[in-house]
């Protein structure tokens, strides 16, 4: 079992807008100042779930995470792919920085779910409401 990582997207409110970013090269990396004491196992599959609106709506692959400086001016980089993959919304209350997201724990990929005959622009707008 993966363990992945849970932040807020501040600054972010819609998906679309994190999947233009991340196509020019943005977000890509993301800075923290705590590096996580299970990196490996982040780095073994992890995703960066994203919170937007209170909800989880996509994630990132993890690639690398890497701690730069020393001492108080020491920064952690996690490098993310630029596939974003959106996910079934999951309701999540505000947190600051960063939390562990156990596999178990974490929302379905939106693709592996059945939409079945619901037109797309009604499940589009599903999906931005946080009510799918």
């Amino acid at each position: 079992m993966s363990l992945h990582m849970i932040k807020l997207c501040v600054g972010v409110a819609r998906v679309e807008t994190l999947e233009r970013r991340a196509a020019k090269g943005e977000w890509l990396t993301v800075h923290t100042r705590m590096t996580p004491k299970r990196a490996t196992e982040l780095e073994d599959g992890g995703s960066l779930f994203w919170v937007m609106k209170g909800s989880v709506v996509c994630r990132m692959p993890i690639l690398d995470i890497a701690t730069k400086g020393e001492g108080k001016a020491s920064m952690c980089h996690i490098q993310l792919s630029p596939e974003v993959i959106r996910t079934a919304p999951q309701a999540r209350r505000p947190f600051q920085g960063w939390r562990y997201l156990e596999a178990k724990d974490a929302p379905p990929d939106f693709s592996s779910l059945d939409a079945g005959e619901v037109p797309e622009h009604l499940a589009k707008q599903l999906r931005e409401m946080g009510a799918w």
